[in-house]
């Protein structure tokens, strides 16, 4: 059976611990298997892309990495 948690996409939340400790953002996606959240603007990766048809030169792009949910608090207001 899947956790109920207080928190849900599109809340506003502040990073409490790890390197982005002090950040707030808005939750993109929620990782409820896993109990991790996905906050926009926190917790960026440089993640390496093949050359595809759709991104022919491949590159690097920025994605936001999942937090443990137990490392975010929601911001009330």
């Amino acid at each position: 059976m899947a956790q109920k948690f207080k928190i849900k996409k599109g809340d506003t939340v502040k990073i409490i611990a790890g390197d982005d400790k002090g950040k707030t953002g808005e939750v993109i996606q929620m990782l409820p298997k896993k109990s991790q959240v996905i906050v926009k603007g926190c917790k960026v990766a440089k993640k390496a892309i093949k050359p595809s048809d759709k991104n022919p030169d491949g590159g690097f792009v920025n994605k936001e990495m999942p937090i443990d949910i137990s490392n975010v608090a929601k911001v009330e207001g």
